[in-house]
């Protein structure tokens, strides 16, 4: 009974794995029938602009070709005109002057006939008739005007659609993942394989918690990086809230896009945590990635009634009393402006960064172990806690926290603090990221898991997660063997 039992549960996993892969499947061509529907529209309308492109310009051509035979008509009808105004003028003066002298001819008296004949002969000799050349200045030939399209209509006829450039093929063993960002490499595409020319590619990513190519329902939409001009691109300042990141590319030419390369998954570990907002003092607001100190009152917060107030408040027990009887889920309380995060480091090496904000005076950023933390326990007092101070209020100070000791640190106030914890070797390391100076290294043993901790007193700070540890930190680790330490 239990082996049949066993082999259903064996095939009903593999049916809901099958089932969840249909869904997936059915939801990608879902979107592929979108996609194809809204491209070619697309391609449509650019081959409708195309065209009418096309047709614009053959008009502009052909108005600018009919304005120039017009103009030579114009010209030639000018000249021929001119001409015939000057023929007719002619002939009319060649008409009278002929007249006169067959009236001349019947001149009988000498002398008037000699004086007539030398009249004659005088306007004979300026007559226009004679001074005008009787042959057209110009012809009415337009030959050289003549336009042969065959070629062009040869070309039209031969237009097809630019080759599509063929998808290209991302190199894996090229693609890096370091610093939060990733660096995707591919192979550049050749002509001559099939594919059309290249101008440009383009890149889509996204992340994910799974190793898979297609989108799981719910799961982020791809983002784009147009217009790259090289075969690898690098995507900077992401932050690593998943395990995986998928890329893929595809090419572009002049007006068209080939198919997305085949989508390849590169992990992206980092660590990511938020605020555990049942552990925060009643006084420090959470909002996201921020903390806060918002005081519910001056009582208590005022440094010249703090003294006068803690003699008075003699029915409240010392933290020394109380620490541990109070459980550490509980909210802080008192003076420990304290906060927690939501997830704990048992392995591994882990990193995230802190930010004080414009308008803080004292704050701490380390780990502790949270069953060590009563609700009265401040960072860096117990033995299960470590941590970097910084103060500005009355005078600057920096100092590394453990145990109740401190270490007070010569180095001016960091305005963005790393925080490296390698808990499988004990190192626990605070770096002033701007300077890239290592301001502080605890080396211990670590037997419980942590949580990231910390305190805000005025003002407030931010954490950045889902970071990797970065390439930076080689060198500090290398080094860390020559620096003072704080051991438990």
């Amino acid at each position: 009974m239990d082996a049949q039992k066993e082999a259903l549960r064996r095939i009903i996993s593999t049916l809901a794995n099958k089932n969840e892969e249909l869904q997936l499947f059915l939801e990608s061509v879902d979107g592929t029938l979108s996609g194809l529907e809204e491209e070619s529209c697309k391609v449509m309308s650019e081959l409708g602009a195309e065209l009418e492109q096309l047709s614009s310009a053959l008009e502009e051509r052909g108005a600018q070709l009919r304005d120039i035979i017009k103009e030579e008509k114009q010209r030639k009808e000018a000249e021929l005109k001119r001409q015939q105004v000057e023929g007719k003028f002619a002939l009319l003066s060649c008409e009278e002057l002929l007249e006169f002298a067959n009236q001349t001819l019947t001149v009988t008296n000498e002398e008037e006939f000699l004086t007539a004949a030398k009249q004659i002969k005088e306007r004979v000799t300026m007559a226009p008739a004679f001074r005008l050349t009787t042959r057209p200045v110009v012809s009415e030939n337009m030959s050289q005007f003549t336009v042969d399209f065959s070629s062009e209509r040869a070309g039209l006829q031969r237009l097809h659609f630019l080759p599509v450039p063929r998808a290209p093929e991302i190199d894996v063993s090229s693609c890096v993942v370091r610093d939060n960002a990733v660096t995707v490499a591919w192979r550049p595409l050749v002509e001559s394989d099939g594919g059309g020319p290249v101008e440009r590619y383009e890149l889509e990513y996204r992340k994910t918690e799974r190793n898979s190519a297609l989108r799981a329902l719910g799961e982020a939409c791809w983002e784009k990086i147009c217009d790259i001009r090289e075969t690898q691109v690098t995507v900077s300042d992401l932050k690593f809230d998943s395990q995986f990141v998928i890329v893929r590319v595809r090419a572009r030419n002049k007006a068209a896009a080939g198919e997305f390369s085949e989508p390849v998954s590169l992990e992206t570990r980092a660590f990511n945590f938020g605020f555990d907002a049942t552990t925060a003092h009643a006084e420090l607001k959470v909002h996201g990635d921020m903390v806060t100190w918002e005081p519910q009152g001056v009582k208590g917060h005022d440094a010249r009634l703090r003294g006068k107030e803690s003699k008075s408040r003699s029915a409240t027990p010392s933290p020394n009393k109380t620490a541990g009887s109070r459980p550490g889920r509980d909210r802080f309380a008192g003076e420990s402006y304290t906060v927690l995060g939501d997830q704990e480091m048992s392995s591994g090496c882990h990193y995230w960064e802190l930010r004080p904000l414009a308008d803080w005076k004292s704050f701490s950023v380390g780990v502790a172990y949270r069953g060590s933390l009563g609700r009265f326990d401040q960072l860096g007092k117990s033995p299960g806690s470590w941590c970097l101070y910084a103060s500005q209020w009355l005078q600057s100070s920096l100092a590394a926290k453990h145990n109740n000791r401190a270490k007070a640190l010569d180095w001016p106030l960091p305005q963005r603090i790393g925080i490296y914890c390698d808990y499988d070797n004990g190192d626990l390391f605070f770096v002033d990221v701007d300077r890239l100076r290592l301001l502080h290294c605890f080396k211990t043993r670590f037997i419980h898991p942590l949580v990231p901790a910390f305190t805000v007193w005025c003002g407030g700070i931010t954490v950045t997660t889902g970071r990797q540890v970065p390439s930076f930190m080689g060198n500090f680790l290398s080094a860390s063997q020559n620096l003072s330490s704080v051991s438990q």
